[in-house]
């Protein structure tokens, strides 16, 4: 299932992707991400308050009213610029706030990478997604064909980079969607493994891994100017062993498993708070 899906994108979604963004101004592609974004925060609204965020909910429900009546029908993201979040929230992750494990690892058709629970989520997601509602069935097709085109373009850098990086795409991207999700139902927040070690011998590295660590990879990788390198280092889900993560000067990033960072020609080494190892050469 795994190459059916990476062929279908490489020959069909991919390409008309790439065409979406080269044909349309970024201003226009800006507008209809806004309108379907708007669209979500009700159904985020409503995981947000099943999770017992109830101050995230009202966010939410905030920018659907802003959005909808001063923005033009969401078209323009005048929440944001006022100081209302955006949440992106499914019932996947109200699954996993639960407690319920996410199971094992599953590719679905069309969809991609999931797990038994999210999979189960993804099911409630569509019941309740209001374009699969539209009665009439040639719009309804077109604005989710346009979503889902929408959304691939926005996620041509990070593909771009996983087919320059990884030696093995199936278990990169397996391993990046479960801490992906992780970091997810845990806000950017989660905790640290237990039993984690670190096996260096160096003096001066293991002094730069001792440092403070009180923020966590995922707040602060988005002030890296790899933008879509940040996208695919998120926590590790590995138990109990550091996620040792390089990125070279020319925006790639390489995934080492169980692997003690190296000496040189390292140019800097940062262990994070939720045990992701950060290298740049």
């Amino acid at each position: 299932m795994f190459s059916f899906n990476d062929a279908l994108d490489g020959a069909i979604i991919k390409p008309v992707a790439q065409g979406y963004q080269s044909v349309l101004p970024p201003l226009i592609r800006a507008g209809v991400s806004n309108f379907f974004s708007n669209v979500d925060d009700i159904w985020e609204a409503v995981n947000n308050a099943l999770q017992g965020k109830i101050d995230e909910a009202l966010q939410d429900v905030m920018r659907f009213a802003v959005n909808t009546v001063m923005g033009l029908g969401g078209v323009l993201d005048i929440a944001s610029d006022m100081g209302l979040q955006k949440h992106n929230e499914d019932f996947g992750q109200t699954l996993g706030k639960w407690g319920i494990g996410s199971g094992p690892y599953l590719v679905l058709p069309f969809v991609g990478p999931s797990s038994l629970r999210d999979g189960g989520g993804l099911l409630v997601d569509w019941r309740y997604d209001p374009f699969f509602h539209v009665s009439n069935i040639p719009v309804r097709n077109t604005l989710l064909a346009l979503r889902t085109i929408d959304t691939r373009a926005d996620l041509l850098g990070a593909t771009d980079v996983l087919e320059q990086a990884a030696l093995d795409k199936y278990t990169f991207v397996r391993d990046a969607f479960f801490q992906y999700r992780r970091s997810q139902i845990y806000d950017g927040n989660a905790p640290r493994e237990s039993g984690a070690s670190l096996d260096v011998d160096d003096a001066d590295l293991k002094a730069a891994l001792t440092e403070p660590r009180a923020q966590t990879v995922a707040e602060v990788l988005p002030m890296m100017a790899q933008a879509p390198v940040a996208a695919m280092l998120v926590p590790s889900e590995s138990a109990g062993v550091p996620a040792v993560y390089t990125v070279f000067a020319d925006g790639i990033a390489l995934k080492t498993p169980n692997a003690a960072p190296e000496v040189a020609p390292v140019v800097s080494v940062v262990l994070f708070a939720d045990d992701v190892i950060l290298q740049t050469r």
